[in-house]
């Protein structure tokens, strides 16, 4: 007999990500009083990546595909920062976190890829297939559709008499 799967079960990106979810309920079970609120939201964070990839792998639209993905990257990232929080309170051990990380980090380079490939955006990828720091990478790229675009220089000069 042969045991039918869905689509997302066979991504790495979602085994590795339903991994995580494990690891943060055994390291969160006996957070409780102060961490309390840090990790329900640790959790929550968690299962959104599994359940983001696995939504987005269902749409037809590369577009929303893309944006899921983005989603459960976000989730992601959420968790990392959950985790600085929880080891500078004292709420997880270092071996913990730096082995939580490294499957953050490495679920956050392959959503990215994924991302991009179905989103069509042309952007290089030698930043995410290194390891190392993830600290300020994404600084700018999340900020730049803030700003108001400056007017050309050609716009100026047909605003000016001659």
């Amino acid at each position: 007999m042969t045991v039918q799967s869905f689509d997302h079960e066979r991504l790495d990106v979602y085994r590795l990500s339903i991994d995580y979810v494990a690891r943060s309920f055994e390291a969160a079970q006996p957070l409780e009083g102060l961490y309390r609120h840090a990790r329900d939201q640790w959790l929550r964070a968690a299962q959104s990546i599994p359940l983001n990839i696995a939504e987005g792998n269902g749409k037809r639209s590369l577009k929303d595909r893309a944006r899921f993905l983005d989603i459960a990257r976000g989730s992601a990232l959420e968790c990392a920062a959950i985790q600085d929080v929880l080891l500078t309170t004292k709420g997880i051990t270092v071996q913990d976190d730096a082995a939580m990380k490294a499957m953050l980090h490495r679920i956050v380079a392959m959503l990215t890829r994924m991302a991009i490939k179905f989103d069509g955006v042309s952007e290089s990828l030698s930043e995410y297939n290194q390891s190392g720091d993830y600290e300020h990478e994404h600084r700018e790229a999340e900020h730049e559709h803030d700003e108001e675009p400056e007017p050309s220089d050609a716009h100026q000069a047909l605003d000016q008499p001659s």
